[in-house]
């Protein structure tokens, strides 16, 4: 029987801090597996993504299909805006969420990793790091730095991420980040530069896969997801009406789910997909065919 086997395998998904998102999702997805998962989470939401797990406000969702609990075998700190710690203002480093964290950078995660498991240890990490300080914003209403700070953080981190993380990784490793469809399509109140954070990440993924490819030996590819409601969407301000508009309109109706968004990652990760790199894979329940709404053919 051909199956999505990842026993042995190590995992680190970055951009975990509750049980509502992809990430979460692609996490459980891995383990069910067989994966081993490690996650990086934001310091600002760290102690309070510890207390869940500590006071069991996540074991429901944390329920595998083996009755056990997902376990993470690390919890790192993770701000993926800065590739060293140097390159940290001093008022976030000293700030209460962050001092005593230790160095949270991409580097930092990076030097962890090593220290705990030694070089040639890891194979499979998860980009599902986004941030659009001002994604409410059209773009012609975008300021400098939040434009850049969205590209920092959701498409750029992701080159840091593989030039620091590839040469830990075992040959035959992938890279998995999370796109969506603004990148190519314009969606009205996605902004802030985050589009345009979308696009870059793409065009990313394609040249980081020869490069790292020819270099580690490693795949580098992407999901272009569709509308999920989690708490981290809700920033957008318009998710709700982005998830019915694209289940009305999609060749399947139902709404999209985590869940599968998370077996397509694990399948990607996995040995049955080393033929596929630098792609996008769509997991939208099809919307991305479309080129009229169903709402414009039979309107109400």
């Amino acid at each position: 029987m051909l199956k999505i086997d990842l026993a042995g395998k190590r995992a680190l998904v970055a951009g975990v801090a509750d049980d509502a998102g992809f990430g979460f999702a692609i996490a459980k997805s891995l383990a069910e597996a067989g994966a081993t998962v490690s996650v990086g989470t934001w310091p600002p939401a760290l102690n309070i993504f510890l207390n869940l797990l500590e006071r069991g406000k996540m074991d429901e969702s944390r329920k595998l299909s083996s009755g056990q609990l997902l376990q993470f075998e690390k919890i790192y700190p993770l701000d993926a805006a800065f590739d060293t710690l140097t390159d940290v203002p001093e008022d976030i480093r000293t700030n209460k969420r962050y001092k005593d964290t230790g160095d949270f950078s991409i580097d930092g995660l990076a030097r962890r990793i090593e220290g705990d498991f030694g070089p040639g240890s890891l194979d499979i990490v998860i980009h599902s790091l986004a941030n659009g300080p001002e994604v409410k914003k059209p773009l012609l209403e975008t300021s400098r730095p939040g434009y850049l700070t969205a590209l920092s953080v959701s498409a750029y981190s992701l080159v840091s991420m593989v030039s620091r993380l590839a040469p830990l990784m075992r040959k035959g490793g992938s890279f998995l980040s999370l796109t969506y469809m603004a990148s190519e399509r314009v969606i009205p109140g996605y902004g802030g530069g985050m589009s345009s954070a979308k696009a870059a990440l793409e065009s990313d993924t394609r040249t980081l896969a020869f490069e790292a490819g020819r270099k580690y030996g490693i795949r580098v590819n992407t999901i272009s997801a569709g509308p999920l409601a989690s708490r981290a969407a809700s920033a957008i301000g318009i998710i709700e009406k982005m998830v019915e508009y694209c289940a009305q309109n999609s060749p399947l109706t139902d709404p999209l789910e985590a869940e599968e968004v998370g077996n397509t990652a694990a399948f990607l990760s996995s040995p049955l997909a080393t033929g596929i790199t630098g792609t996008i894979v769509y997991v939208d329940k099809g919307y991305h065919s479309m080129g009229m709404s169903q709402q414009d053919i039979n309107p109400k």
